[in-house]
C-alpha cells in the first residue's frame, strides 16, 4: 500500500559511507555534496572496515537525514546552521553555501515571529521539545505553513547543538482554509441579510485564499437578457451598467462555461480570433470561472490583477473554481429564496392592498385572518378588533343570513356572488357580495373558508342615480320637445294677440278678452321656458360673473317678496372666486330656491344665503360620485322650514313634482334651478331632515377670468323701423306669416321663402340688394345654416338673423350661443322681433 521498503546496502552506499566519513573529517557537509563519485560504481569495493562500525551507522544516518521528507536543520548553541539535507534547500530555496554559518532566525524566520523564536529558545535550554505550527519564510519572501518539531542534542548531560524539523503543511492549510471556506460561505448563505451582504462575505473570504481585491460577479438573466453586476469591487473600474451580451471576457467564459486565465498574450491571440474585445480597464491578469447550476452556465466570478508583483496560475484558478461552485450554489439558492420571498410579497401585497375585503374563517364563520381592506369596510381601527368579532351577531344584520351562508359551505357548495347585510362598528348597514370556498391547507387540522368581501352599498346608490339620472333625461327629453314644438304654437298665439292688442282701443268690449289671450301666452311661455331649463334646452348667456353682486343686487328685491315674518341673511364671502354663468339665470335659480324656502316656512323662519370657495376631492365623491374634483364658488340657500324626508328628496327636481295643495304650484321651480345649474356645469345638491330645515348647495366651477359686462345694448322704440330688403326663410306658414306682417308694418321689404332652396332662387332671380336674411334654423332639407354659409360666400355684406327655440341647433354648443351670432329665441314678442332685426342692420350699417 505505497510502503517505503530499504533495499540491502550495496557496494555504492558502502563507498558513499566511506566518502561521509571522509567528508566529515574534513568538516564539510556531506549530503550537499556531489554524489556523481559513487553514483556511477559499476567494481565491486571491497570495504575497509567493518559493516557494523561507527562509520558505517553514521553513514546510515546521514542518508536517513538526507532522505527524510522533511526539512532539517542542525543548529550549533548559537543558532547557526551547521547541517541541513536537501529538502531544507527545496522548501526554502537556500542552499548549502547560502545557509550553513546563518542564524536560523534571520534566515527563515519572519520579522513578526521574533517573540516565538524568544519563546523556543526558552523552551529548548530547558531542554523540552517543541511541536508547532507556524510559518517560515522562503528565499523569495513567500511565507510558507510548516509544522515545526524541534528538540535539544544533549551529550554527556550537556546541551550541544539543536535539530529543527520542518514539515510543509502548505496544502494541507489551503485544504483546511477551502473547507473553512465553504462551510462560512454555506454559512453566510442563511445569515446574510441582503445579497450584497452575502457576496461582500463571499468577497472577503476569497480574499484570505488568494489575491481578490479586484473581484466582481456577473449573473445573465434570460428573461431580460441583460448581464448584470451584483457585486463589482474594482480599484480601476467603477460597477457597469446591465448590459446586453457582448464580447468581453465575462461574455465568453458565459458562452463556453469554461474557466479562463487571460493572460497579455493569450488576450491579444483572442482578440486576433474575434473571440473578445476589451470592455473596461485593461488588466494584466484576468481570470474568471463560470458560475452553473446543472449544466446551465448563469454567471461568471472574475479576479484581476493589474500589477507585476501579482500573477494568477493554476494554484488559483483551482482555488477560484473551488469557491465558484459554492458560491454557484449560495447564489442559486438566494435567487430561489429571493423569487420564494417575492413571490410571497407579491401574494401579500395583493392582499393587503385589495380593495377587497378578504379574509379567512372557521365553517362557524369566526375570522381566522382578515385584510385591510375588510378591517377599513367595517369601520374598525386594527385586526385584533375584527378577529374578536362574533361575525354570527357583531357582523351580519341578520344573523339568519349567516347561518344560511356557513350551511351553504358546509354542504361543500362555492358561493359566487351572494348578497348579504353587514353593520359597520358606526351601527350603519351596508351591501356586501360574498364569494369563496372552503379550502384544506397543509397544517391545519380543519377546513377553513376564504373569502373576497366586495362592498357594493355604493354600487347600489349609483345605480338608484343611474336610475333616478335616466328618468329625469327621459322626462326633460319629452319636456324639449313639447316646449320645442309649443313654441311655434305660442309664437302665433302671442303675435297676433299683441297686434291685435295695438290695434284695439282700451275702451272696446273686446280689449280685455283679447289682454286675456295675450297674458295666458306669456304664461305658457313662461312655461316652457320653465320645461326648456330643465331640459338643459335653454339658450345661455355664459359670462363671467361675481355672485356676491348678483346676491347683492338682488336682496332690495327678495326681502319684499318673503314677506315681514322671515328673516333674510346674506353671508358673503369676501374672497368669493368667479364662475361662468348667465346672471340673468342665476337670479331665476335664487329666486326660486329663496321662493321654495318661504313656502316650506308658513309660519315664518330664516333664510340665509351664503357663499363661499371649495375645492372639492376624491373624498367628496365618496357620496356623490358624479362630482368631478377642482375649484368650485359655493351659493347655498338655507332656511329652517319643515325639512324632506329621503323620499321626497329623490323626487324634488321631477318636473311638475309639488308638495303643495293643488293650485298652489307647477311643480316646476326646483326642476328650472336643476336644469339651469347642470346646464352651466355645475351640481345642486340638497340636504334636509324632516322638522330640521333644508339646504340647497350649489357648485359652480371657479375661473379665473376677469368679470364681464352683461346686456345687450337696447334699441328704442323709435329706431325699430326700416327701410331695408329682408329675406325671410321659415318652414312654419303661420309663424312665416306674423314675421313678415310685423316687418312689413315697420317699413321693410319682405321676401319669403319656406325652405332653403326657394330662398336660393329667390336670390338669383332678385335683381336688387338684399340686406338681411332672416331663417329659421332648422327646416326641411337645407337647414338655416347651411342656406347662410352659401348666401354669404355669394353675398358677404348680407346680416343675418337666426330664429330658434331649441338649443340642439348648430348655431349653438351645449346651450350656448355662438359668438357674433344673431339669435332670437322662440317665442319672441313683435317688438323683440323689431328691435333686434333694427340692432343687426344697425351693428353693421
Amino acid at each position: 500500500m505505497g510502503d517505503n521498503i530499504t533495499q540491502p546496502a550495496t557496494s555504492a552506499e558502502l563507498s558513499r559511507a566511506k566518502f561521509l566519513r571522509e567528508a566529515l573529517q574534513r568538516r564539510t557537509l556531506a549530503l550537499s555534496s556531489p554524489t556523481a563519485t559513487f553514483t556511477a560504481a559499476t567494481e565491486p569495493i571491497t570495504p575497509s572496515f567493518a559493516i557494523d562500525s561507527a562509520e558505517v551507522h553514521r553513514a546510515y544516518l546521514e542518508q536517513v537525514v538526507e532522505c527524510a521528507p522533511e526539512a532539517i536543520s542542525i543548529l550549533d548553541s548559537e543558532y547557526r546552521i551547521t547541517r541541513l539535507n536537501g529538502e531544507f534547500t527545496r522548501i526554502f530555496g537556500f542552499g548549502p553555501e547560502e545557509a550553513l554559518g546563518q542564524r536560523i532566525d534571520s534566515l527563515i524566520v519572519p520579522p513578526d515571529r521574533s517573540a516565538e523564536t524568544c519563546w523556543i529558545a526558552e523552551l529548548l535550554v530547558k531542554g523540552q521539545k517543541i511541536v508547532l505550527e507556524t510559518k517560515r519564510q522562503r528565499k523569495d519572501g513567500t511565507l510558507l505553513d510548516v509544522f515545526i518539531s524541534t528538540a535539544p542534542i544533549v551529550i554527556d548531560g550537556k546541551q550541544v547543538a539543536m535539530c529543527v524539523l520542518y514539515r510543509d503543511i502548505s496544502e494541507q492549510k489551503r485544504a483546511e482554509a477551502l473547507h473553512s471556506a465553504l462551510y462560512r460561505i454555506t454559512q453566510r448563505t442563511s445569515t446574510a441579510e441582503n445579497p450584497q451582504q452575502f457576496y461582500s462575505a463571499v468577497h472577503g473570504i476569497l480574499g484570505e485564499l488568494m489575491y481578490a481585491r479586484n473581484f466582481y460577479i456577473a449573473v445573465y438573466d434570460p428573461v431580460t437578457q441583460l448581464l448584470s453586476f451584483p457585486y463589482f469591487e474594482d480599484e480601476n473600474d467603477s460597477r457597469p451598467a446591465a448590459r446586453k451580451l457582448g464580447k468581453g471576457l465575462t461574455e465568453y467564459v458565459l458562452r463556453t462555461g469554461e474557466p479562463l486565465l487571460c493572460t497579455p498574450d493569450v488576450f491579444d491571440s483572442s482578440v486576433k480570433r474575434g473571440e473578445v474585445e476589451l470592455i473596461g480597464a485593461p488588466s494584466l491578469d484576468w481570470l474568471g470561472v463560470p458560475l452553473k447550476a446543472g449544466n446551465n452556465t448563469f454567471g461568471v466570478v472574475v479576479v484581476q490583477s493589474y500589477s507585476g508583483n501579482v500573477r494568477f496560475g493554476e494554484k488559483e484558478k483551482e482555488i477560484l473554481l473551488f469557491v465558484s461552485q459554492q458560491l454557484a450554489s449560495a447564489i442559486e439558492y438566494k435567487r430561489n429564496e429571493e423569487a420564494l420571498r417575492r413571490s410571497e410579497a407579491r401574494y401579500r401585497s395583493l392582499v393587503q392592498s385589495a380593495v377587497y375585503g378578504i379574509y379567512r374563517c372557521s365553517l362557524e364563520g369566526r375570522f381566522f385572518d382578515v385584510n385591510p381592506a375588510l378591517i377599513a369596510m367595517l369601520g374598525y381601527d386594527s385586526p385584533e378588533e375584527v378577529l374578536a368579532l362574533d361575525p354570527k351577531w357583531n357582523v351580519f344584520v341578520d344573523p339568519g343570513e349567516q347561518a344560511k351562508v356557513m350551511a351553504e359551505f358546509q354542504r361543500g357548495a362555492r358561493l359566487d356572488n351572494v348578497e348579504v347585510r353587514w353593520k359597520r362598528k358606526d351601527g350603519s348597514a351596508i351591501t356586501v357580495r360574498l364569494s369563496g370556498q372552503a379550502v384544506s391547507n397543509p397544517g391545519e387540522t380543519a377546513e377553513v373558508l376564504e373569502l373576497i368581501a366586495e362592498d357594493i352599498t355604493e354600487r347600489r346608490v349609483l345605480e338608484n342615480q343611474f336610475r333616478q339620472a335616466q328618468k329625469m333625461e327621459a322626462v326633460g327629453r319629452l319636456a324639449g320637445g313639447v316646449a320645442h314644438d309649443f313654441n311655434n304654437l305660442l309664437m302665433v298665439i302671442s303675435g297676433y294677440a299683441e297686434v291685435l292688442l295695438e290695434q284695439t282701443r282700451k275702451g272696446n268690449p273686446l280689449y280685455p278678452k283679447i289682454e286675456a289671450i295675450h297674458q295666458a301666452a306669456d304664461r305658457a311661455t313662461t312655461l316652457t321656458r320653465q320645461l326648456l331649463a330643465f331640459s338643459r334646452k335653454q339658450l345661455l348667456e355664459l359670462k363671467v360673473v361675481d355672485l356676491n353682486i348678483i346676491i347683492e343686487d338682488m336682496e332690495r328685491l327678495l326681502r319684499p317678496l318673503i314677506g315681514e315674518n322671515i328673516e333674510l341673511e346674506t353671508k358673503l364671502a369676501s374672497d368669493l372666486g368667479r364662475t361662468r354663468a348667465d346672471a340673468g339665470q342665476i337670479e331665476q335659480v335664487i329666486m326660486n330656491l329663496v321662493v321654495n324656502s318661504k313656502d316650506a316656512m308658513p309660519k315664518g323662519g330664516r333664510i340665509t344665503i351664503q357663499t363661499a370657495n371649495a375645492r372639492l376631492n376624491n373624498e367628496d365623491r365618496r357620496e356623490y360620485s358624479y362630482i368631478q374634483p377642482g375649484p368650485y364658488v359655493v351659493l347655498s340657500v338655507s332656511d329652517t322650514g319643515e325639512g324632506m324626508d329621503k323620499e321626497t328628496q329623490l323626487r324634488i327636481f321631477e318636473p311638475f313634482f309639488t308638495t303643495k295643495e293643488k293650485g298652489k304650484g307647477t311643480g316646476l321651480g326646483l326642476s328650472t334651478v336643476y336644469g339651469i345649474i347642470k346646464q352651466s356645469g355645475g351640481y345642486v345638491l340638497v340636504e334636509s331632515e324632516p322638522r330640521q330645515g333644508t339646504t340647497f348647495r350649489i357648485y359652480l366651477p371657479r375661473v379665473e377670468d376677469a368679470l364681464e359686462t352683461t346686456g345687450p345694448v337696447g334699441v328704442s322704440r323709435s329706431q325699430a323701423n326700416g327701410s331695408e330688403t329682408v329675406l325671410l326663410v321659415e318652414d312654419e306658414e303661420s309663424v312665416r306669416q306674423l314675421v313678415r306682417e310685423t316687418l312689413e308694418s315697420k317699413g321693410y321689404k319682405v321676401l319669403e321663402a319656406d325652405n332653403g332652396e326657394a330662398a336660393l332662387q329667390i336670390v338669383s332671380n332678385h335683381s336688387g340688394k338684399i340686406n338681411m336674411l332672416i331663417t329659421d334654423v332648422v327646416m326641411p332639407g337645407m337647414s338655416g345654416r347651411e342656406l347662410s354659409a352659401r348666401l354669404c360666400a355669394a353675398c358677404p355684406q348680407i346680416k343675418v338673423l337666426y330664429l330658434s327655440g331649441y338649443t340642439e341647433d348648430a348655431i349653438v354648443h351645449e346651450g350656448v350661443i355662438d359668438p357674433d351670432t344673431a339669435f332670437l329665441q322662440k317665442p319672441f314678442t313683435l317688438q323683440m322681433l323689431s328691435r333686434k332685426v333694427r340692432e343687426v342692420l344697425g351693428e353693421r350699417g
